[in-house]
């Protein structure tokens, strides 16, 4: 491990002694033969819940294909620390339904990035009923717990068209994970809003920015037409694992345009049980005709 680099950096964002408290209680915790070190362990989140059509889902699987692999992404990973990422892919659905695609592997090359991408192509195609954002984020963090890993950054990933209608209260499993340092950002997928609008909410960026993501520099980047899937998650990869990042990115699909990104700060409240209300009302209807 480069310590010398490491606190270089760390003092550009928190200043020198804090820099150095954190470094020195990094290195005590995790001695450099208990685990691999790596810039950043990041858990990619998917939703495939049955809001989904099955040409979304091949949408979002080749949409992060695409960012993985893509050379913003590499380049950022280079640039690193240790020049290195951990990553798993999961996909989640219900509050029991989370399947891992990608188990804990590392991103040090665009080779590797490559490997990953193909397990993400050939994984095994999955669906089930609900939307339980609380409950990928539960597995998640059990997915952090059991990580041969260690790093200063540890990211949840969450991408999804709903928000939470089963489980746990989606803020309060936030709040936990928040308060074990791990950062959660969030890609609310806001296309094709007609289907299955019953359960869905209209502003469902600011839902994510209220009651889903949190930590240190978390952001939501929404996404408002599917053609634009891929670009944005290439550029909230890049932002949760570069440690600067220039702007633009990339050109942009058309003139003026660029994907979104909202910072998570404002604490104006926010109902975060619309979800489960939503559907709570919906199933009394369908009892009623029944």
């Amino acid at each position: 491990m480069n310590t010398k680099r490491l606190k270089t950096t760390l003092a550009g964002y928190f200043g020198r002694a804090a820099a150095t408290a954190l470094l020195s209680s990094f290195l005590l915790s995790h001695p450099a033969q208990a685990q691999e070190v790596v810039d950043v362990e990041l858990v990619l989140a998917v939703d495939i819940s049955l809001s989904m059509s099955q040409k979304e889902l091949e949408i979002q699987r080749d949409g992060y294909v695409a960012a993985i692999t893509s050379t913003p992404v590499i380049n950022a990973i280079r640039e690193g620390i240790h020049g290195k990422i951990a990553i798993s892919y999961i996909e989640w659905a219900g509050d029991q339904s989370q399947y891992v695609i990608v188990p804990w592997t590392v991103i040090a090359s665009r080779e590797d990035a490559e490997r990953v991408a193909e397990m993400i192509r050939s994984g095994e195609r999955n669906r089930a009923r609900r939307t339980s954002i609380s409950g990928g984020l539960r597995f998640a963090a059990d997915l952090f717990a059991e990580s041969a890993f260690r790093s200063l950054k540890r990211v949840v990933d969450v991408s999804g068209d709903g928000p939470n209608n089963q489980g746990e209260w989606v803020n309060d499993v936030r709040d936990e994970l928040v308060a074990r340092g791990i950062v959660i950002n969030g890609l609310p997928i806001m296309a094709d809003f007609e289907y299955m609008a019953a359960f869905n909410i209209p502003d469902l960026d600011v839902y994510y920015e209220k009651c889903v993501t949190g930590g240190p520099g978390s952001f939501v980047i929404p996404v408002h037409d599917w053609t634009l899937f891929p670009e944005a998650v290439r550029r909230k990869l890049v932002l949760e694992i570069a440690e600067a990042v220039p702007e633009p990115l990339w050109p942009s699909p058309s003139p003026g345009y660029a994907v979104p990104v909202m910072k998570v700060a404002d604490e104006t409240p926010y109902d975060c049980q619309v979800g489960e209300k939503r559907w709570r009302g919906r199933m009394e209807i369908f009892d009623d005709i029944k």
